[in-house]
């Protein structure tokens, strides 16, 4: 009796595996996604986000002259106070993204996707804007009239007029 006790227990212990390691194999791809990063306040100059998949992320505060954001997907991203000067956002997805108070010092923003944006108090001064989409972007009055001057070009994947949606 005592021998198949002893038996028992290897059995179980490989069971117990086994079945754990199947459920990590089966189960794996349903991991979510690690969750949004948080750059906020850090000194990213130069730094190359090009093509990456940022949803949700935030670079409160932080200083991104002359760093590549090109073709990102920054979907609600917080660029809040950031330091945006020479920064290439085109063909970026920047829908819904908060960008109040940042710079956008001769930023490129050419076919950019920036719908839903709230931009109150961002400056754009010298920004390359065409082909960019701002549907339905909080502005100030005078940063819109601003970017009215250069506005020019439709969105690509919007099929938007850059002025129209500047309401020009």
């Amino acid at each position: 009796m005592m021998r198949r006790q002893w038996l028992s227990i290897p059995v179980v212990v490989f069971t117990s595996i086994l079945v754990l390691v199947v459920g990590i194999v089966t189960f794996g791809a349903c991991v979510p996604p690690a969750s949004a990063l948080e750059y906020n306040k850090e000194i990213l100059v130069g730094s190359n986000f090009s093509g990456r998949v940022l949803t949700d992320s935030s670079f409160t505060k932080a200083n991104l002259r002359n760093s590549n954001f090109s073709h990102a997907d920054l979907q609600r991203v917080s660029f809040f106070a950031a330091n945006l000067e020479s920064v290439n956002f085109e063909g970026a997805n920047l829908t819904e993204a908060t960008l109040d108070s940042a710079r956008f010092i001769k930023a490129n923003l050419t076919n950019a996707v920036l719908e839903g944006a709230f931009a109150a108090n961002a400056r754009f001064d010298g920004a390359i804007i065409d082909g960019a989409d701002f549907t339905d972007v909080l502005l100030r009055r005078d940063e819109q009239a601003k970017l009215c001057k250069v506005a020019k070009g439709t969105n690509p994947t919007t099929g938007r007029n850059t002025r129209d949606t500047l309401e020009c």
